[in-house]
C-alpha cells in the first residue's frame, strides 16, 4: 500500500484525550503501511519536542510516550507548523528526529499528486 495519511493536530496537552486519539489514528495508518505525516500546529507543536509527550489521557488509555515510539519507529514524520513553533519560543534544537518545520507549501508538496486520507483533531 503506497497510500498515504494526513494528522493534522492543533492540540496539545491542554486536551490528552484528543491528542491520545489522533495518536491512535497516525499509528495505525504508518503501521498498516500508509506513508504519514502529522501536521502539528498551534499548541501540537509542543509535542515535536520531546520534552511534551508525557501524558496518560485517561484509565486505560495508552501512554503518550509509548505511542509517540511506535509512530517513530513506524516511521511516521512530522510536519511542524514553523509560525506556530517560532511563536512559542520553542529550540529547534530539542525537535524529535523525525519532525521537521514545515508549513503547508511543503505539506502540500508531500502530498503530490497521490490521494491522501485525512483526519483533524
Amino acid at each position: 500500500m503506497n497510500s498515504k495519511a494526513v494528522i493534522s493536530l492543533t492540540t496539545g496537552l491542554e486536551d490528552a484525550e484528543k491528542v491520545t486519539v489522533a495518536f491512535l489514528v497516525a499509528v495505525g495508518a504508518v503501521e498498516t503501511g500508509r506513508d504519514t505525516v502529522m501536521f502539528l500546529t498551534k499548541e501540537a507543536v509542543r509535542l515535536a519536542t520531546g520534552v511534551f509527550g508525557h501524558a496518560i489521557a485517561c484509565d486505560g488509555c495508552p501512554e503518550l510516550s509509548t505511542l509517540l515510539g511506535r509512530y517513530a519507529a513506524a516511521g511516521g514524520k512530522y510536519f511542524v507548523c514553523p509560525i506556530c513553533f517560532d511563536s512559542r519560543g520553542l529550540d529547534q534544537q530539542e525537535l524529535l528526529e523525525n519532525a521537521e518545520l514545515n508549513g503547508t507549501i511543503p505539506l502540500w508538496q508531500w502530498i503530490g499528486q497521490d490521494h491522501a486520507v485525512t483526519f483533524s483533531y
